[in-house]
C-alpha cells in the first residue's frame, strides 16, 4: 500500500501526519505551514522525500485519532487562494457497446467544473443538494491531486477518494444544458492522500441509511482499470488548456463513477446518510444528505 499523508487544523494551527489511525488510536502530528506539503512534492524525490520533508525537524502533538479538536482538511488545499475541483463523466467501459482501441485516435470524455476547493466537504460533515432536487445519485470516484510549479508545470502529487453527489434527475430533463445545474451539489472527499500511481482497481460497498437502518447496498469498483479511456490520454488532454496551468493552482480531478443506487431504482432522502466503504484501501467516507432551504427571492 501507498504511503499515506494527510493534513489537519488542531488547535488553530496547520498539521501533517502520515499513515491513518484507528478511533482511540494514538496519531503524531507535525506542525506545518501553509504551503508546506505543496512546496515538498514540487521538490520531486518522491513518497519518502515529501515524508521527510514532513516529519524531520518539526514540532510535534500527539492526539487521540477521533480527537473533536482534529479538523481534517482535503489534501493540499491553500488557506490563500483556492483549488479547482473539476471532473470527467461517462467514462466507465459499462457505459460503451464497444471496446476500447488502443489504436483508436482519443476522443476526450465530457468534463465539467464542479467547483472551489473550499467547496470539499470531509467526512461525517453533511453534504447540501438544492431544495429544487428532482433526484440524488451518489459516486464513488478516483481523485487525482496535482498542484503546479511557478511555470504552470502540473505535478501529479497522488490520488484519494469522493462521493461527487449530482442531481442525476435534473440532469436527464435536459442532458445537454443542465448537466452543470446537476452536479451544484456538495462533494465530499476523504483527506488521506496516497502517495503513489492513480490505483487501477478499487473496490467496496455503498450503504445508505435511513431512520438509522440500512435502506439501500450495492457495491461498486472504479480506478483505472474501469475506465473506457486512459487516464494519461484525459489528464493530458484536460492539462493542454492554458487557464488549467496557472501557477501553484492545486486541483482534484474527479476520474467518473459506475451506476449505483438511482439505476437500481432507490431514491435518496433528504436526511440519508451515504457511506462509502472503499474496502480495498481501508478508508471510509459517510456523510448526511441536507436539502437545503430554498434562498429567498433578491
Amino acid at each position: 500500500m501507498s504511503t499515506i499523508l494527510f493534513e489537519c487544523e488542531y488547535q488553530g494551527l496547520r498539521y501533517a501526519g502520515l499513515g491513518k489511525a484507528a478511533a482511540g488510536e494514538s496519531l503524531t502530528l507535525y506542525r506545518v505551514a501553509d504551503g508546506q506539503l505543496r512546496a515538498a512534492f514540487l521538490a520531486g524525490g518522491g513518497p519518502e522525500a515529501v515524508a521527510a520533508a514532513v516529519t524531520e525537524g518539526a514540532e510535534t502533538v500527539t492526539v487521540t485519532a477521533g480527537d473533536p479538536e482534529v479538523r481534517f482538511l482535503p489534501p493540499l488545499l491553500p488557506t490563500a487562494g483556492d483549488a479547482l475541483l473539476t471532473g470527467f463523466m461517462g467514462t466507465h467501459r459499462s457505459k460503451y457497446a464497444d471496446d476500447p482501441d488502443p489504436d483508436k485516435e482519443f476522443t476526450p470524455p465530457n468534463w465539467l467544473i464542479k467547483g472551489f476547493g473550499s467547496w470539499v466537504r470531509m467526512p461525517d460533515e453533511p453534504l447540501a443538494a438544492a431544495a429544487s432536487t428532482v433526484a440524488l445519485l451518489e459516486e464513488p470516484e478516483v481523485a487525482l491531486v496535482y498542484v503546479n510549479d511557478e511555470d504552470g508545470t502540473p505535478r501529479y502529487a497522488g490520488y484519494t477518494f469522493a462521493n461527487d453527489l449530482n442531481d442525476i434527475g435534473y440532469h436527464l430533463k435536459n442532458p445537454w444544458g443542465w448537466t452543470p445545474y446537476s452536479k451544484l451539489c456538495e462533494t465530499s472527499m476523504t483527506p488521506w492522500l496516497f502517495l503513489g500511481e492513480p490505483p487501477r482497481t478499487v473496490t467496496g460497498q455503498i450503504t445508505i441509511e435511513r431512520d438509522g437502518a440500512a435502506a439501500w447496498k450495492g457495491d461498486f469498483s472504479c480506478g483505472a482499470d474501469a475506465l473506457y479511456h486512459q487516464v494519461e490520454d484525459m489528464v493530458d488532454h484536460l492539462f493542454s488548456y492554458p487557464v488549467m496551468r496557472r501557477p501553484g493552482l492545486v486541483s482534484y480531478v474527479l476520474l467518473g463513477a459506475d451506476k449505483a443506487s438511482y439505476h437500481d431504482g432507490f431514491r435518496i432522502a433528504d436526511g440519508d446518510r451515504v457511506t462509502i466503504d472503499v474496502a480495498s484501501h481501508g478508508v471510509v467516507l459517510s456523510n448526511v444528505i441536507e436539502y437545503a432551504r430554498r434562498a429567498e427571492a433578491a
